[in-house]
């Protein structure tokens, strides 16, 4: 990917660190950032070196304030302010808009997809206020944990709008319906701990604590296991929680089971636990997915449910 100008990107010890790198702005999110964002998280899937995706902010004063509104009342007039999408306009010559146009589908939701299709955990070490898409960016992370002075907002509604992100299917899945409602409806800032006790947070650290505490976790969760079988977890959850009945993943159990039974990472496996070894697993994420693999393009518009 081209060098990046609004986020930083750094690989060690098997870990990807996306930084936010707009400071002076508190982080404020962009369609350049969205764009920076997302190749990175493309880079990360193709590179069987990184085990796992950290998100954090540059300062600490913000991990991001939200949407930049430097565009003032356009910010959120995707005719007038900024553009999310190189599609063109949904507006048809008669003036009708075509809502399933590619051109209005919103920036962060195309993030927050983005994040949802990962193939490593992603674990967000949040070092300030996440406001908006601040927020809301973090819900499809597997793992958010928060400095103390961080606050949560979920401001849309005092700005006009409403949550983004598709944060309407994530956060009732993290903290429950009347918490996600009474957070969104008043727009109020949520202090760090509150979001801990609520469920969203996993941890609460001092500053200087929070990015260690944040690599320590993610070594904890991929040292000893292996990537292939991590990536096919991490999308048999997240999209088992949506599921009709337990029978589509008795479904989908049944396939992986099957499919990586007969893998050179299961023979691998029970060997070493047998031979009291560390394993080293052969399989790459980037080439040994089954092909019945659970997730599709992150950016399609609709998701082909046959």
């Amino acid at each position: 990917m081209n060098e990046p100008e609004q986020i930083r990107v750094d690989v060690t010890d098997h870990i990807l660190t996306i930084t936010l790198d707009r400071p002076a702005a508190m982080n404020a999110f962009t369609a350049q950032m969205m764009r920076e964002m997302i190749a990175a998280f493309d880079r990360a899937d193709k590179d069987d070196d990184v085990r796992a995706v950290i998100v954090t902010g540059s300062g600490d004063r913000a991990f991001c304030a939200g949407a930049d509104l430097s565009a003032g009342g356009a910010t959120f007039d995707y005719a007038k302010g900024p553009r999310w999408s190189d599609a063109g306009s949904p507006v048809g010559p008669d003036g009708k808009v075509d809502w399933d146009h590619e051109g209005i589908r919103d920036g962060g939701g195309l993030l927050s997809l983005r994040i949802f299709q990962s193939t490593k955990p992603v674990i967000g070490a949040l070092n300030g206020a996440a406001v908006g898409i601040g927020a809301t960016m973090t819900l499809p992370m597997d793992f958010r944990l928060a400095a103390e002075g961080a606050r949560f907002g979920f401001v849309f509604a005092r700005r006009g709008i409403v949550p983004e992100a598709a944060s309407s299917w994530f956060l009732p899945r993290l903290v429950g319906i009347s918490t996600a409602l009474e957070w969104c409806y008043s727009g109020r800032l949520v202090p760090a701990v509150e979001a801990k006790d609520a469920g969203l947070v996993r941890s609460v650290h001092a500053q200087a604590d929070l990015l260690p505490a944040a690599r320590e976790l993610a070594r904890q969760i991929t040292a000893e296991s292996a990537p292939v079988s991590i990536a096919l977890t991490r999308q048999m959850m997240w999209r088992m929680m949506g599921a009709a009945s337990p029978i589509d993943a008795h479904r989908l159990d049944s396939r992986l089971v099957w499919s990586r039974g007969a893998s050179a990472d299961a023979q691998e496996g029970v060997a070493s636990f047998l031979e009291k070894r560390s394993a080293i697993y052969p399989d790459k994420v980037s080439t040994d997915l089954p092909h019945f693999s659970p997730w599709l393009d992150p950016l399609e518009w609709r998701e082909d449910t046959t």
